[in-house]
């Protein structure tokens, strides 16, 4: 395939890789990206694209398993992050209950490290992130259930960590926390 065919078949179909990467992706910056990517990977193979029925069916798959892995490789942005978040949106101004919840936090925080790296990603996707099963399983390359699974003992050993912490009958009081809980 020479350059004028490349850019025939190839070019007019940016639009879409384009879209279906900021589907994806949701930033504008990195769907761009993509779609320079992958007309980079098809202009390298460009030889051997007459073997596929549909390049352009063969050009999403490259677009979707590029933005997977660009997905895959953020890293979280782990509670932490959210402390500010949840100090605004709390109701109370009582100082001694936004030190509680700071407390609790910092502790779900700590928790939430010593969990697998997968659990905790799939609890930090879910519960923190609200995303769905469906968006998690395709993140993280798993099936609906093997995430639920995960989320479950994450969740149970983020209850049983959290019991041995909890005297006198304290119950957490950081939304993030019951929420988990």
């Amino acid at each position: 395939m020479d350059i004028i065919d490349f850019k025939k078949q190839i070019m007019p179909l940016n639009g879409r890789l384009y879209h279906y990467a900021y589907l994806l992706l949701k930033d504008r910056t990195e769907a761009e990206d993509a779609v320079q990517e992958v007309c980079m990977k098809l202009w390298k193979i460009r030889d051997s694209l007459e073997k596929y029925n549909s390049i352009e069916a063969f050009a999403i798959k490259v677009t979707r398993n590029w933005c997977l892995d660009r997905i895959k490789a953020r890293k979280p942005v782990y509670i932490e992050s959210y402390n500010s978040w949840f100090d605004r949106k709390t109701e109370d101004t009582d100082p001694h209950k936004a030190l509680e919840n700071s407390d609790d936090l910092n502790l779900l925080f700590n928790l939430m490290n010593k969990l697998p790296d997968q659990q905790r990603d799939i609890l930090q996707l879910r519960e923190i992130e609200n995303k769905e099963f469906e968006e998690i399983a395709e993140i993280m390359d798993m099936n609906v259930n093997a995430i639920r699974v995960n989320l479950s003992r994450a969740r149970n050993k983020i209850r049983e960590e959290m019991s041995k912490f909890e005297t006198n009958g304290k119950q957490p009081n950081s939304p993030i926390t019951r929420k988990i809980l």
